[in-house]
């Protein structure tokens, strides 16, 4: 922002001669010699203000690895929302980014990875961690060189039923977070799953880098 400079002006006021006093004729004193030249008063200007340089453009990228606490890491891919339910990676020690919400580092909503807590196939999944997680503990998004420090705040669990509706772990209007989401509760066979949801928000600790 440019600075604005504001100028104040003086003004200048003459001697009125007085009543029957003999007034110098120009460019002489009262004894009729030149008058010396004095330098005309130069008007009284403020310091103009500094403006302050621009925010740096913000860092965002799209996360291709998790760091969970403890150091345990995974590869972030991109899932998709398929018949209204998110498309985790089948592989358990691999997690999946929703691309229809936030970024690492923007300025608004949730960073959504969600992953497998266990499988059939591959035994106990990278996201098993998540039961053990506490508020304070810090998760790190990387990136395209960049990455993004969040601090978790909350760890719930929901109903299946309610992920989507009550949860509020997919809102993209409010301030920026991550998002985890795993499963957890009791395994119901018949349905051939869990039947909660581990939900665990973060917010960022500064800007990503």
């Amino acid at each position: 922002m440019l600075g604005l400079f504001l100028f104040c002006c003086v003004a200048l006021e003459g001697c009125a001669a007085q009543a029957n006093e003999a007034v110098p004729s120009p460019g002489t004193d009262g004894g009729g010699t030149p008058a010396a030249q004095q330098p005309e008063p130069l008007p009284s200007v403020l310091p103009g203000r500094v403006g302050t340089p621009a925010a740096s453009q913000r860092i965002r990228f799209v996360p291709t690895e998790l760091v969970l606490p403890g150091g345990a890491k995974a590869a972030v891919l991109p899932a998709k929302t398929l018949a209204g339910e998110l498309a985790v990676p089948e592989r358990v020690q691999q997690v999946g980014w929703w691309d229809g919400g936030a970024e690492a580092g923007d300025p608004f909503g949730s960073v959504v990875i969600a992953g497998h807590v266990d499988s059939a196939k591959e035994g106990i999944g990278l996201f098993v961690r998540l039961l053990k997680v506490r508020a304070g503990e810090v998760v790190v998004l990387r990136g395209a060189g960049h990455s993004a420090s969040y601090r978790v705040d909350s760890v719930t669990s929901v109903s299946k039923g309610a992920l989507a509706t009550e949860s509020g772990a997919f809102e993209q209007t409010g301030d920026h977070r991550l998002v985890l989401i795993t499963c957890t509760g009791a395994y119901d066979r018949a349905r051939g799953g869990y039947e909660k949801n581990l939900v665990v928000s973060a917010t960022p600790l500064g800007l990503a880098k």
